[in-house]
């Protein structure tokens, strides 16, 4: 058995590189930049190719295009980075660009502090596009995850064409674990669907209204359009309604279908428990060591982690949620998640317990709300 010493970080780019990333470009943002390092060590290796962009605008236009050409591509940033990508991650999901963005989130508002910890990021991950079209978001809460949600982030952005971001934490990135990544079993690694090169090619034709279209890449022998504008099927830029209407509809339905193909959570489950936390990230790790020292004496407590936090899985949280008198959300940030754990479980009474200061929320701190 061969164990492997990583940090999250590490994770992540392993990860990548099991999924077949074979190009990446980032600029150094700390607590990100150790992803940078070791995708620079291990690309020349694998034929691929890794480039430090003059900045971070730069760093993300490279990936798409290179996504444009066939390849399997990889950035990562942390929230002020992400304020630069949010122009070119609009452009991603318009015109259906798959790529992998790793956000290491650090504490904000701004600048912040980049050596502190938080999960401040969530919502404007989920909203960082000009057009409200929904984005696959995936959440580590340990190194172990940081590598499987990797290679389904790949398997998630290759088949709907789609921008997929794993939303890390500063402390899971640079904590390292032991982890024996050769045991592990991977997913089915999934590439985009190529078409058969014609000169009928349309680039946005799809089969149904819930699925990315088939690809072929900018230079092939197929004449290729692509467009950051509205559009057609054609790639031609286009201002009727209906074919505006059923091309955003069906960027939303394709994200929203895969839900259950891509669910990813993990529970800790207490028999006779009247109390679930709910919570994400790094504040896992806490949720359920407070669990553990509550049965201690006698108190059961059940912990539901959430790993796929966009789109919601509000059919989950409902079915999980059953049974249970007090909810508690627990979170790294002022309240943000929250609201949609509130609006799933209208009919109950939900508590929460976050801060953004750059300190962790502590076991005995989730047990002094709870009692």
């Amino acid at each position: 058995m061969s164990t492997n010493f990583i940090d999250g970080n590490d994770a992540c780019a392993a990860g990548a590189i099991a999924a077949g990333c074979d190009f990446f470009a980032g600029y150094p943002i700390t607590p990100a930049t150790s992803i940078f390092n070791y995708m620079l060590n291990a690309m020349p290796e694998k034929d691929g190719i890794c480039l430090q962009g003059e900045d971070e605008i730069a760093s993300i236009g490279y990936c798409l295009g290179a996504a444009m050409v066939g390849k399997k591509v990889m950035t990562a940033t942390s929230g002020p980075g992400i304020s630069l990508y949010s122009e070119n991650i609009s452009f991603a999901i318009g015109s259906e660009i798959p790529i992998v963005i790793i956000n290491v989130q650090r504490l904000g508002p701004s600048t912040g502090s980049a050596t502190k910890g938080a999960d401040g990021d969530v919502n404007f991950i989920r909203y960082c596009n000009t057009g409200g079209i929904p984005a696959y978001v995936l959440a580590p809460a340990d190194v172990l995850d940081c590598y499987l949600l990797t290679v389904n982030a790949f398997n998630i952005a290759e088949k709907l064409r789609c921008p997929v971001f794993i939303l890390s934490n500063k402390e899971i990135a640079l904590t390292k674990k032991s982890v024996d990544l050769e045991s592990i079993k991977l997913p089915k690694i999934i590439n985009r669907v190529q078409s058969v090169e014609n000169e009928k090619f349309l680039p946005f034709e799809v089969d149904s209204d819930d699925t990315a279209p088939a690809f072929l890449p900018i230079g092939s022998e197929t004449l290729v359009r692509q467009t950051s504008s509205t559009h057609g099927i054609n790639g031609y830029i286009s201002i009727d309604p209906k074919e505006i209407s059923d091309i955003n509809l069906r960027l939303q339905k394709k994200v929203e279908k895969s839900l259950d193909e891509f669910l990813f959570y993990n529970e800790v489950i207490k028999p006779d428990s009247d109390t679930l936390i709910i919570t994400y990230g790094v504040s896992s790790s806490s949720a359920i060591e407070a669990s553990h020292i509550a049965e201690k004496i006698s108190q059961n407590i059940s912990v539901l982690t959430l790993k796929t936090l966009w789109p919601v899985c509000e059919d989950l949280i409902k079915e999980k949620a059953k049974g249970y008198n007090n909810i508690l959300v627990v979170e790294m940030n002022q309240g943000q998640y929250v609201n949609e754990i509130r609006r799933v479980l209208c009919d109950k009474k939900v508590q929460f317990l976050g801060r953004m200061n750059g300190s962790l929320i502590k076991p005995h701190e989730i047990l002094e709300v709870i009692k």
